[in-house]
Formats: C-alpha cells, structure tokens, sequence
C-alpha cells in the first residue's frame, strides 16, 4: 500500500515504440505469442530448410530476391552494426570462377581424409555453384574496431555471428518461397576475397546458391548420405553448468535478490505517473532496493570503521598518524564529516575502532574490533596474520547484520595512509600496475606519490606468488587482506557479508570504502547483487573497482573526502527517491 494520494491518474500511453504496460504484461506474459497457426508454419519451416545443392536454371523473380535480402537485413546484429554485406552474383563467368575456387578448395581437403571418407566427399555435388541463377556472398565488414561495437568489446567474432543469423534469415525465407538455397564454404577465404576485391577488414562468409531446388530432399543432405547423423537433443542439452569433468563449484551461502521481487519492483514503478527509468541510474538502484527488502527502507546505518597503518610511517601520507584518532573520537562525538553527513542524510551511526594506534582502544560509542597481533608495512612484512583477518571478518559480520536491522548499511572509513593500502588491494584484485592505481591521496606531493609507487611495487612483487597460489577467488581474498589490507578493511569485507546475510542493501564510499565490496563478492559472489556504488571518487584505482564489480556510480563528484561522506550522500538520494515513490501519482489503465 503506498503513501501516495487516493485519486489515480490515467496511465499515459505513448503513441510511439510499445504502448503495453507493466500490469498488462503481468497479468498475460504469453499475451506477445502469435498464435497456433504461425508457430506451426515457423516449425514446419525450420525443419524443412534444406541445404540445396541442384537447381533448376530459371530466373529467380526480383521480388522474392528482394524478399530474401530483406529477410537478411532484419537479423539481429550485435550492438545494432549490421555488418552484412551482400553481393548478389549473376554473371556466368564469376559463377565459374567460384565453381574453380572451390573444386580445388575440395580436392584438397580430400587429401587429409581417410580413402573413404575422401570418396564420400567428392561425391558431394557442388555444380549449385554453376546452375544456380544467383549466388549471394555475404561478406562481415569488421572494419570497426571491437571496442566501438556494444558487445564486441567481450565477445570480438559477434560481428560475425550476426551475419551468420542474416544467412539463417535468408535461408528460411527462401524455403518459405519454394527457393533453394546452399551455402558453400569450400573456399579459401583469401582467394574468395580476391575475387571480389574485397578491401582489407572485410571477410566472407562463404557462397550462398539461390535458385528453384532440382530436388526436394525429404532430410538434411549429409545425412541422408550417411555422412553423419542427426544427434538427439537430449545430448546436446546441459543443464546449468558443462558437467564433464568440470571442477566442483564453490558453496554459495547467500542468495542475490529473488527474481520475482525485483519484476515486481520494476512493475510498481510502472505504475508511476512519470515515464519508465524518468530517474536514470537512480531508478535501478531504487528497484534492486526495494526487490531486497521485506519492509520499506526509510533509513538505515553508515558503519565508520576506523584503524592505523604501519605503513604510513614510510612516508606515503602528508598527515600525522595522530589524525586518525582525532577523526575517529570527533566521529564518537557526532561531529566528524562522515558523522553529520550520515545525521544529515536520516542515517544511524556505528563507529568501530580496528586498531586506531595509541595507549588504549577509543571509547564512547565505538565498537572494538582491533587485531590482536603484529601489523607488518606492507612493502616488508604482511600488514596482518591470517589469523586475524578470520576474527575481524567474524566482527565485520556481527555488525553488518546490526546495521542491516535499519535498513541501508553504509560504508565508511577513517584511517591515515590507507589510500596506499587500497591500492595495493586494487592492484592485486584488479590486475592494475601501480602507476595506474596509485593518486595522490587527501594533501599528497610529487614526492610522496612516488614513494606511494614504490611501496605498492614493492608489497605486491612480495605478495605475488601467495595470491597466485590461492586455490580459489574466496582463498585469494583472505591472502589479499593478509599481505596488503588494512583491519578496517578486512572489518568492512565482514560488515558486507554480515549486511548481505540480513539481506540489505550495502551502499559502498570512495576507493577504500569500495573495495570491502570487491572483497565480499570474492568470497560471496552474490553479495554484489546487493551493492550500490554511492559514488566514483578521484582515486585513480577506483573506476577499475567499480568495473569488476559491474557497479555504475550514482554520484562523480570527484571527492576527496573519507568517512562515507560521499556514501552517505548516495544514501540520501536513494533514501528520498524511495519516498518519492511511495508518494506520486498512480495510475490505472
């Protein structure tokens, strides 16, 4: 039930693109079928295209080959780069030059073919390539770099793909004509090009024959030769993951949110009197909170996790250890930046000191979880024992699933010197050299960037072959906090998971306030189901965190500032936009 006003408002229908709504898709999510008639002609269709190879030699009408073509055209290519070519081929001449390219292109694959098997092969009837009336060569223009195609960044052959689903498209238009078609691909690519003086970057996919069928094979060509045979379906269909000799998954003890909930959150925005994602990035994040949530989140906890650093005292921050304390006892009193930030934008405030240096633990509200043995400098020594990244990650979840009891779980942190440690973590985790991870800092110089470099070399050249070693993504985590993280770190990796275990959502801060959430999804992969990236901070390492964990910030506001503050304004924002939506209009069909 929603806060929102009693009258509803008719729902605004676009007169363009689709015009269905949520609801109507909800309450019929077959209502897109076709019918009966039309999936019984598309299966009898697909199972009677045929490979075609004799033909009669009439002409093919301009409007079935248009029809065809057409067909081609409407394929789905990989971020919408239609790289299909198509040369339509008429002219004997080059018909029979094709025909020559691929007797020979035949004869030699035959000579790397068992007696048999070579025999059965020249037995193939290739001669569609002169009977034929047309050919059509269709060549994939991959002249445009990978990286400027969406979805050819990580897959680079998509392009190619796409034009093999423009061949399929073709194909099964052809048979619904009465027109055969053949798709020849013995052919030395290079010399096909050749023959159509085909620019650098431009390939072929082989020599499709189109013309009225000589015959009218009942089953699939190689087959009925007895060349191979069909394999039942059941052999070819896996379920969930390649089980033949694949090493055992990892036990997953958290769950991302339930399919079901999230489509709801999506269809509850529907319903606004404000056009589809009206609010961007925050839409999405509005829906992935409200998909994890039992309740109505209207607030929730920054966890401001404080620790210090022998590595701070080689030189790699311009502040004086004493600052961590200073911030961490102003946070206790509620006066720090992180503190008001958090008071300010509707959120409780749970500080943690995680080994802040000086005689005694900080006191007042702070909860203690400090390490119980030596911290190392990193460049020389571990920066914790193994032993003490189990207990703080044990802590780290004890108040995650506290803060989680308010709703939102925001991460801080306050800590001289652990931007160098962050790096160092990054680095590791992300593959990054530490030129690039390595910033400035909060005050830095020249000088002290250098020294930071150098630092990060030198801790990750000695970590090197333990993380190489780790025997899985989870092992690798806990040796990271060993060798490079700072406690306040390893207590935030255990705030996420304790967080994620209660089921709330989990708001990440700048470059050291991210990684705890890099960490998690190391150990839980589906903790990064319920994380949000509060913002992208001028930490150079702290794009390629929020890449590996597939986050988009809310916020660039290129902040220097710890202690959750940019979290904290993230939360803000999300915290208001759920309200919003409980307080707009709504509409009705």
């Amino acid at each position: 039930m929603t806060e929102g006003a009693e009258q509803s408002w008719a729902r605004p229908v676009p007169v363009i693109g689709d015009a269905t709504s949520a609801r109507t898709r909800r309450e019929d999510p077959a209502g897109w079928a076709m019918g009966a008639p039309v999936v019984e002609a598309l299966e009898a269709v697909v199972g009677a295209r045929r490979d075609i190879r004799r033909f009669r030699p009439d002409p093919v009408p301009d409007e079935l080959l248009e029809a065809v073509l057409a067909a081609g055209h409407r394929a789905p290519s990989v971020g919408h780069s239609q790289p299909w070519r198509f040369i339509v081929v008429s002219d004997q001449s080059t018909r029979d030059r094709a025909a020559h390219l691929a007797d020979a292109a035949r004869l030699a694959q035959a000579d790397h073919l068992t007696e048999d098997r070579a025999a059965r092969l020249l037995d193939l009837k290739l001669e569609g390539l002169r009977e034929a009336p047309l050919g059509i060569v269709v060549a994939c223009d991959r002249r445009t770099p990978a990286m400027g195609v969406l979805g050819r960044a990580t897959f680079p052959d998509a392009d190619l793909w796409s034009c093999a689903t423009a061949i399929e498209n073709m194909w099964l238009t052809a048979r619904a004509h009465g027109l055969g078609m053949g798709w020849v691909t013995l052919f030395d690519p290079a010399d096909l090009a050749d023959l159509f003086g085909l620019p650098e970057g431009v390939v072929t996919l082989g020599w499709l024959c189109l013309g009225w069928p000589d015959e009218r094979p009942p089953e699939p060509g190689l087959q009925r030769a007895g060349w191979s045979t069909k394999t039942p379906l059941a052999d070819v269909v896996l379920r969930e993951r390649w089980s033949e000799g694949a090493p055992e998954q990892p036990i997953s003890h958290l769950r991302g949110p339930d399919e079901h909930l999230l489509v709801a959150a999506t269809d509850d925005a529907d319903e606004l009197l404000a056009p589809p994602d009206s609010l961007g990035v925050l839409d999405r994040v509005l829906n992935r909170v409200a998909a994890l949530g039992e309740r109505d989140i209207d607030g929730g906890t920054l966890v401001l996790v404080a620790a210090d650093h022998p590595v701070a005292e080689l030189g790699v921050s311009p502040y004086a250890v004493s600052v961590t304390r200073e911030v961490t006892e102003a946070a206790v009193a509620g006066t720090s930046m992180g503190a008001v930030a958090a008071q300010t934008a509707g959120l409780g405030l749970l500080v943690v000191d995680a080994g802040v240096d000086g005689d005694e633990a900080v006191v007042g509200a702070a909860v203690g979880a400090r390490p119980s043995d030596p911290r190392g400098d990193l460049e020389s020594a571990d920066a914790l024992t193994v032993s003490d990244v189990d207990a703080l990650l044990a802590a780290g979840r004890d108040v995650g699933r506290r803060a989680a009891q308010s709703g939102l779980v925001v991460l801080g942190e306050i800590g001289v010197g652990n931007t160098t440690v962050a790096a160092a973590l990054a680095c590791a985790l992300t593959g990054l050299d530490p030129a690039e991870a390595v910033g400035l800092g909060a005050g830095a110089d020249a000088a002290i960037l250098e020294r930071k470099r150098d630092v990060v070399a030198a801790a990750l050249l000695r970590c090197g072959p333990a993380l190489a070693g780790s025997e899985s993504p989870a092992d690798q985590a806990r040796q990271a906090l060993a060798g490079l993280g700072g406690p306040e770190i390893a207590v935030l990796t255990g705030v996420v998971l304790g967080a994620v275990e209660a089921g709330a959502p989990v708001v990440l801060d700048g470059l050291a306030g991210s990684l705890p959430g890099l960490l998690a999804a190391r150990i839980e992969p589906a903790v990064q189901a319920h994380l949000v990236a509060g913002q992208r901070s001028r930490e150079r390492a702290h794009a390629a965190v929020l890449r590996a964990l597939g986050l988009e910030p809310l916020l660039t506001l290129r902040l220097r500032a710890g202690e959750g503050v940019g979290a904290c304004l993230a939360a803000s924002m999300i915290l208001q936009g759920l309200r919003m939506r409980r307080l707009a209009a709504r509409t009705v069909e």
